[in-house]
């Protein structure tokens, strides 16, 4: 093999096995429910499942609207404006039986001096409503971009920041000031490029996903109990949990199928006791600068820096054997 297929190898070896992305990206565990139909439905960045139902929104450029599709068929049955302007909306959680938390918390530029959230009820058919709650909030340090969003079982709302060298959850006040910036406080730091979250049934687990695989990660703690690969999609965006227990992600993209994850049994032992947790996580030190890296580690981005290098040396050798090519 040449020097430059044994580069290329190498790139593609990395960009299947490094920073959590799995050799085989569809699972023997998943399966195609439905496709969303719904050709308003262009950029699915979260996904709620409500059991009959399921809802969705489009990542930032879209109005303040949420989708209600048939949970068996992907057909939208409802639109739901919540008549508020909006940001850079990337992420829903459920909030109730009736109503989901949508997330104004993306910020790509990391220049927003808050985020906010909004407690919206939702239902088949068209409706234009106020939100139950608007709550504005602030990180402690400095502007974040996240995409995940979950409320822990006594409803207290959770944040995770998305940086290709890890995430940091963020917990909101126990009590919400609608009148006020309400300050988030950071918890631990979470090696993974954050995507979604969702609790899983019974409260006492979160699921954590990135592009490629997720990650089932104790409360209230957060020691990861282990990880799994997801269906390949063409941008892996979103994660529910319904109110029987089914995992269901979603991709962004017209058209895009919705799919169904098994979770793997073993990691199914391990979250009823079985065994111990694989991973503790670090602890996060409000007053450390180095809130996008954790020290003494590999940051989650080193395999993609490693990958991007050696993809450049590929493109350089290639060119160079067409010059000499062409000077022959």
């Amino acid at each position: 093999m040449t020097l430059r297929g044994v580069l290329a190898a190498a790139v593609g070896g990395l960009l299947l096995t490094g920073s959590g992305a799995p050799a085989n990206a569809a699972d023997d565990g998943a399966r195609r429910v439905f496709d969303l139909q719904d050709a308003r439905i262009h950029e699915s960045s979260g996904l709620v499942d409500l059991g009959a139902v399921m809802v969705t929104v489009n990542d930032s450029g879209d109005s303040s609207r949420v989708f209600v599709v048939d949970a068996e068929t992907g057909e939208t049955v409802g639109v739901t404006d919540f008549d508020t302007e909006v940001d850079d909306v990337e992420a829903l959680a459920p909030a109730g039986r009736e109503h989901v938390w949508v997330g104004d918390i993306g910020d790509n530029r990391r220049t927003r001096d808050e985020v906010v959230v909004h407690r919206v009820r939702v239902a088949a058919g068209d409706h234009d409503v106020r939100p139950s709650g608007t709550f504005r909030l602030r990180y402690p340090d400095r502007s974040h971009d996240a995409e995940s969003l979950f409320a822990d079982r006594r409803g207290r709302l959770h944040l995770i920041t998305k940086s290709f060298g890890g995430g940091t959850v963020y917990r909101a006040p126990a009590r919400l000031d609608p009148d006020s910036v309400n300050v988030l406080e950071p918890l631990v730091r979470i090696d993974a490029y954050v995507t979604d979250a969702a609790l899983l049934r019974g409260g006492r687990h979160v699921l954590v996903r990135g592009p490629w695989r997720a990650t089932v990660h104790a409360l209230p703690d957060f020691a990861a109990l282990g990880s799994f690969g997801l269906p390949r999609q063409r941008q892996g965006e979103a994660v529910s949990v319904g109110p029987d227990g089914r995992v269901r992600v979603s991709t962004e993209g017209a058209g895009t199928p919705v799919h169904e994850v098994a979770l793997p049994a073993e990691l199914v032992r391990r979250m009823q006791g079985g065994t111990s947790p694989s991973a503790t996580p670090t602890q996060v030190d409000p007053d450390d600068p180095r809130q996008d890296g954790v020290a003494g580690r590999r940051p989650a981005w080193l395999p993609w820096a490693t990958a991007g290098v050696l993809a450049l040396v590929v493109v350089a050798l290639g060119r160079a054997a067409a010059i000499r090519r062409r000077t022959r």
